[in-house]
Protein backbone atom coordinates (compact mmCIF):
# COMPACT_ATOMS: atom_id res chain seq x y z
CA UNK A 1 0.00 0.00 0.00
CA UNK A 2 1.39 3.41 -0.98
CA UNK A 3 0.41 6.68 0.67
CA UNK A 4 0.93 10.30 -0.35
CA UNK A 5 2.08 12.99 2.08
CA UNK A 6 2.79 16.67 1.46
CA UNK A 7 5.43 18.47 3.55
CA UNK A 8 6.80 21.98 3.79
CA UNK A 9 10.42 23.03 4.26
CA UNK A 10 10.96 24.02 7.88
CA UNK A 11 11.85 27.70 8.30
CA UNK A 12 15.34 28.25 9.69
CA UNK A 13 15.36 29.12 13.39
CA UNK A 14 11.82 27.76 13.97
CA UNK A 15 11.35 26.16 17.38
CA UNK A 16 9.95 22.58 17.41
CA UNK A 17 7.55 23.22 20.32
CA UNK A 18 6.18 26.36 18.66
CA UNK A 19 5.61 24.36 15.46
CA UNK A 20 3.73 21.66 17.38
CA UNK A 21 1.53 24.28 19.09
CA UNK A 22 0.62 25.62 15.64
CA UNK A 23 -0.44 22.14 14.42
CA UNK A 24 2.78 21.14 12.62
CA UNK A 25 5.02 18.15 13.36
CA UNK A 26 8.78 18.51 12.72
CA UNK A 27 10.24 15.94 10.33
CA UNK A 28 13.43 15.23 8.40
CA UNK A 29 14.09 13.64 5.01
CA UNK A 30 17.34 11.70 4.54
CA UNK A 31 18.93 10.34 1.37
CA UNK A 32 17.26 12.51 -1.28
CA UNK A 33 20.70 13.84 -2.33
CA UNK A 34 23.32 11.47 -0.96
CA UNK A 35 23.99 12.26 2.69
CA UNK A 36 22.17 15.61 2.63
CA UNK A 37 19.05 15.96 4.79
CA UNK A 38 16.12 18.44 4.72
CA UNK A 39 14.25 19.70 7.77
CA UNK A 40 10.49 19.63 7.14
CA UNK A 41 7.12 20.11 8.79
CA UNK A 42 4.01 17.97 8.30
CA UNK A 43 0.46 18.94 9.24
CA UNK A 44 -0.48 17.18 12.51
CA UNK A 45 -3.78 15.89 11.03
CA UNK A 46 -1.86 14.40 8.09
CA UNK A 47 0.50 12.68 10.55
CA UNK A 48 -2.44 11.30 12.54
CA UNK A 49 -4.00 9.86 9.38
CA UNK A 50 -0.63 8.51 8.18
CA UNK A 51 0.08 6.68 11.43
CA UNK A 52 -3.29 4.90 11.26
CA UNK A 53 -2.49 3.48 7.81
CA UNK A 54 1.21 2.75 7.84
CA UNK A 55 3.83 0.75 9.65
CA UNK A 56 7.31 2.11 10.30
CA UNK A 57 9.84 0.70 7.85
CA UNK A 58 7.50 -1.17 5.52
CA UNK A 59 5.14 1.27 3.80
CA UNK A 60 6.17 3.30 0.74
CA UNK A 61 5.10 6.93 0.96
CA UNK A 62 5.00 9.37 -1.98
CA UNK A 63 6.44 12.44 -0.31
CA UNK A 64 6.12 15.84 -1.97
CA UNK A 65 7.74 19.12 -0.92
CA UNK A 66 6.09 21.77 -3.16
CA UNK A 67 8.32 24.69 -2.06
CA UNK A 68 11.41 22.67 -3.14
CA UNK A 69 9.75 21.13 -6.22
CA UNK A 70 10.75 17.68 -4.93
CA UNK A 71 8.66 14.49 -5.08
CA UNK A 72 9.86 10.99 -4.41
CA UNK A 73 9.26 7.63 -2.81
CA UNK A 74 10.23 7.35 0.85
CA UNK A 75 9.99 5.05 3.83
CA UNK A 76 8.93 6.26 7.26
CA UNK A 77 12.04 5.18 9.18
CA UNK A 78 11.25 6.49 12.65
CA UNK A 79 8.40 8.01 14.66
CA UNK A 80 9.37 9.64 17.94
CA UNK A 81 6.47 9.67 20.39
CA UNK A 82 6.11 11.81 23.51
CA UNK A 83 6.94 9.52 26.47
CA UNK A 84 3.78 10.08 28.51
CA UNK A 85 1.39 12.08 26.32
CA UNK A 86 1.66 9.52 23.52
CA UNK A 87 1.49 11.92 20.55
CA UNK A 88 4.08 11.88 17.74
CA UNK A 89 6.56 14.76 17.92
CA UNK A 90 9.09 13.97 15.18
CA UNK A 91 9.17 11.88 11.97
CA UNK A 92 12.13 10.65 9.92
CA UNK A 93 11.69 9.79 6.23
CA UNK A 94 14.26 8.06 4.00
CA UNK A 95 14.28 8.56 0.22
CA UNK A 96 14.34 5.21 -1.63
CA UNK A 97 14.12 6.25 -5.29
CA UNK A 98 17.77 5.47 -6.01
CA UNK A 99 17.84 2.22 -4.03
CA UNK A 100 17.90 -1.15 -5.82
CA UNK A 101 16.92 -2.92 -2.62
CA UNK A 102 15.94 -1.92 0.90
CA UNK A 103 16.12 -3.50 4.30
CA UNK A 104 12.70 -3.37 5.98
CA UNK A 105 11.02 -4.90 9.02
CA UNK A 106 7.90 -6.98 8.32
CA UNK A 107 5.36 -8.35 10.77
CA UNK A 108 5.01 -12.12 10.99
CA UNK A 109 1.42 -13.40 10.84
CA UNK A 110 1.07 -16.92 12.22
CA UNK A 111 -1.65 -18.89 10.42
CA UNK A 112 -3.21 -22.27 11.15
CA UNK A 113 -3.36 -24.17 14.42
CA UNK A 114 -0.39 -26.25 15.50
CA UNK A 115 -1.14 -29.98 15.85
CA UNK A 116 1.23 -29.98 18.82
CA UNK A 117 -0.94 -27.42 20.59
CA UNK A 118 -4.30 -28.77 19.44
CA UNK A 119 -3.68 -32.49 19.98
CA UNK A 120 -0.48 -32.69 22.02
CA UNK A 121 -1.23 -30.12 24.71
CA UNK A 122 1.87 -28.09 23.80
CA UNK A 123 2.40 -24.36 24.12
CA UNK A 124 3.16 -22.15 21.11
CA UNK A 125 6.30 -20.06 21.76
CA UNK A 126 6.60 -17.18 19.27
CA UNK A 127 10.22 -16.02 19.43
CA UNK A 128 10.04 -13.45 16.60
CA UNK A 129 7.13 -11.16 15.78
CA UNK A 130 8.99 -9.24 13.06
CA UNK A 131 11.53 -10.20 10.42
CA UNK A 132 14.17 -8.04 8.74
CA UNK A 133 14.22 -8.63 4.97
CA UNK A 134 15.71 -7.13 1.82
CA UNK A 135 13.53 -6.45 -1.22
CA UNK A 136 12.92 -3.92 -3.99
CA UNK A 137 11.26 -0.65 -2.89
CA UNK A 138 8.22 -1.31 -5.10
CA UNK A 139 7.61 -4.86 -3.83
CA UNK A 140 7.48 -4.59 -0.05
CA UNK A 141 5.01 -7.18 1.30
CA UNK A 142 2.49 -6.10 3.95
CA UNK A 143 3.53 -9.03 6.16
CA UNK A 144 5.00 -12.56 6.06
CA UNK A 145 2.62 -15.46 6.65
CA UNK A 146 4.00 -18.32 8.72
CA UNK A 147 2.02 -21.59 8.57
CA UNK A 148 2.32 -23.31 11.96
CA UNK A 149 -0.28 -26.06 11.40
CA UNK A 150 2.29 -28.89 10.99
CA UNK A 151 4.30 -28.07 14.12
CA UNK A 152 4.29 -30.90 16.68
CA UNK A 153 5.49 -30.74 20.29
CA UNK A 154 9.27 -30.20 20.19
CA UNK A 155 9.23 -28.80 16.62
CA UNK A 156 10.62 -25.38 15.70
CA UNK A 157 10.58 -23.24 12.57
CA UNK A 158 13.77 -21.35 11.70
CA UNK A 159 14.28 -18.27 9.52
CA UNK A 160 15.74 -20.35 6.66
CA UNK A 161 12.58 -22.52 6.62
CA UNK A 162 10.17 -19.61 6.08
CA UNK A 163 8.44 -19.35 2.69
CA UNK A 164 9.07 -15.79 1.54
CA UNK A 165 7.50 -13.99 -1.44
CA UNK A 166 9.58 -13.85 -4.67
CA UNK A 167 12.35 -11.25 -4.49
CA UNK A 168 12.29 -11.10 -0.67
CA UNK A 169 15.39 -12.29 1.21
CA UNK A 170 15.61 -12.69 4.99
CA UNK A 171 18.38 -10.82 6.78
CA UNK A 172 19.95 -12.25 9.90
CA UNK A 173 20.95 -15.61 11.31
CA UNK A 174 19.32 -18.38 9.18
CA UNK A 175 19.16 -20.79 12.17
CA UNK A 176 17.34 -18.29 14.41
CA UNK A 177 14.15 -19.89 15.79
CA UNK A 178 11.00 -18.05 14.72
CA UNK A 179 8.40 -20.17 16.53
CA UNK A 180 8.38 -23.48 18.41
CA UNK A 181 5.97 -25.76 20.26
CA UNK A 182 6.98 -26.48 23.83
CA UNK A 183 5.85 -29.53 25.79
CA UNK A 184 3.97 -28.65 28.95
CA UNK A 185 5.22 -31.74 30.85
CA UNK A 186 8.90 -30.77 30.44
CA UNK A 187 8.10 -27.27 31.61
CA UNK A 188 6.30 -28.47 34.75
CA UNK A 189 9.17 -30.88 35.62
CA UNK A 190 11.66 -27.99 35.35
CA UNK A 191 9.45 -25.85 37.58
CA UNK A 192 9.24 -28.69 40.16
CA UNK A 193 13.04 -29.06 40.16
CA UNK A 194 13.49 -25.31 40.49
CA UNK A 195 11.19 -25.10 43.50
CA UNK A 196 12.85 -28.16 45.13
CA UNK A 197 16.29 -26.45 45.03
Amino acid sequence: MELAVECQKRAEGSKPNALRRSGLIPAVLYGHKGSESISLTVNAKTVESLLKKRAVNNTLIDLSIPDLSWTGKTLLREVQVHPWKGFPYHLSFFAVGSQDSLEVELSLHFVGESVGVKLGGGILDTVLMQLAVKCKPDSIPQAIEVDISNLKVGDALHIHELILPPGVVAVGEPNQVVVSVLGTQAGSEEETEATAV
